[in-house]
C-alpha cells in the first residue's frame, strides 16, 4: 500500500528531524523549513517516539527515512535511532544529512546499525570561508567524509550550496574534489527559507549556468523521478545532481516526501508552516497506533504543490 495525496503524488519519503540544535552556525540554514523555537517552547523527541513515528511510517508503506536536524549527531543517542529505525520491516533505505563535523567517530557504528546513505554539507573547501560561513572547522567536515567513503556508505554525497560571491566560482573545483573522494556532488540553490529577504537576494544563484556547462561535459544525463524530477549529470570521472526548488514547479509537482519537525509535527510541504499536524502531543498522551496511523493519513492529505504547473505525477 502506497498512499497518494490529492494530486495523485504517492508518499514515499519521510524526513525526520531528530533535533533542532545544531553545534555550527551556517548563515543560510533553512532548518528543514521549521520555524525557530524559542527554548520556553522547544521539546525534543525521545528515541522512542521517533522509532515509533517512523514504524508508523513504515507501516503506511513509506520506504526511505532521511534524519535531519539540526545537526542530528549532536544527540548522544543517534546511534539508537539509527538501528531502531533500521531494523524495521518494509524500510529499504535509511540516510541522513549532516554538517560532518561530528562524523568521524561515529561512521563506522553508524553504518553499522543500518544508516546506508549520507549527505554532507560542504559549502566550499576553503578553511577560512568555512570558518565564515559555518563558525567551524573544515578539517573536521573533511575528515568525516574521508571515513564516510571509507566505511561503505553509498553513495556519500557532498552538498554544496551555491551562494552568490562566496562560492560561485568554486563549482569546477568541488566537482574535482568529489572525483578526488569518490563521492557525488549535489548542487543546490538557496531558498528563501528561515533567511531574510536581504540575505536571499543578496546570495541567491541560479544554477541556469552550471547546467548549461554539465550538460556539454555529461556523459549521459538521467532524471529521478521520484526525487522531485531533478537531474542527475554523469561526467566522465564525477557525478554531479542539481537540486533546484525555486519557483521550480518540476520541483514540487513531484513531491513524494512528508517532513516531521523535531517538536513532533507532521509537515506536509517544506515552504508552509499553516498546516502542521501535531503528532507528539497525541502520542505522549497515549494514543493508539491507529489514531497515529489516521494523523498521518490526514497530514498526507494536505500536502499540495507550493508552485503548481501542467503536469501532476502519474503511474
Amino acid at each position: 500500500m502506497v498512499l497518494k495525496d490529492g494530486c495523485g503524488r504517492p508518499l514515499l519519503n519521510l524526513r525526520i528531524s531528530i533535533t533542532g540544535r545544531c553545534n555550527l552556525r551556517c548563515s543560510y540554514c533553512h532548518g528543514e523549513g521549521q520555524e525557530r523555537l524559542s527554548s520556553q517552547t522547544n521539546r525534543e523527541m525521545t528515541s522512542e517516539e521517533i522509532i515509533r513515528i517512523a514504524r508508523i511510517a513504515v507501516d503506511l508503506g513509506i520506504s526511505r527515512i532521511k534524519l535531519t536536524g539540526g545537526e542530528p549527531l549532536v544527540r548522544i543517542d543517534v546511534a539508537g535511532i539509527v538501528e531502531g529505525i533500521g531494523s524495521l520491516h518494509g524500510l529499504t533505505d535509511l540516510s541522513m544529512t549532516t554538517n560532518g563535523t561530528l562524523l568521524a567517530p561515529l561512521a563506522v557504528k553508524l553504518h553499522a546499525n543500518g544508516l546506508k546513505r549520507i549527505n554532507i554539507s560542504l559549502p566550499t573547501l576553503n578553511a577560512e570561508e568555512y570558518k565564515k560561513l559555518t563558525g567551524g572547522r573544515i578539517t573536521d567536515a573533511l575528515e568525516g567524509i574521508r571515513v564516510a567513503v571509507k566505511s561503505g556508505y553509498s553513495p556519500v554525497k557532498l552538498n554544496m550550496l551555491v551562494l552568490k560571491g562566496i562560492n560561485e566560482d568554486y563549482v569546477s573545483r568541488m566537482i574535482e574534489f568529489a572525483e578526488e573522494t569518490h563521492a557525488v556532488l549535489q548542487l543546490i540553490e538557496l531558498e528563501p527559507i528561515n533567511v531574510s529577504e536581504k540575505y536571499y537576494y543578496q546570495r541567491h544563484k541560479t544554477l541556469d549556468e552550471y547546467e548549461k556547462q554539465l550538460e556539454k561535459e555529461a556523459e549521459r544525463v538521467a532524471t529521478r523521478r521520484y526525487m522531485h524530477n531533478r537531474r542527475v549529470y554523469y561526467l566522465p570521472r564525477a557525478t554531479v545532481e542539481v537540486v533546484r526548488p525555486i519557483e521550480n514547479t518540476e520541483f514540487c509537482l513531484n513531491c513524494t516526501r512528508l517532513r516531521v519537525t523535531s517538536d513532533g509535527k507532521l509537515k506536509p510541504c517544506l515552504m508552509r508552516n499553516d498546516n502542521l499536524t501535531d503528532i507528539l502531543t497525541p502520542i505522549r498522551n497515549g494514543t493508539t497506533d491507529r489514531e497515529l496511523t489516521r494523523l498521518f493519513t490526514r497530514a498526507n492529505q494536505e500536502r499540495r504543490p507550493y508552485q503548481t504547473g501542467p503536469r501532476i505525477l502519474q503511474d
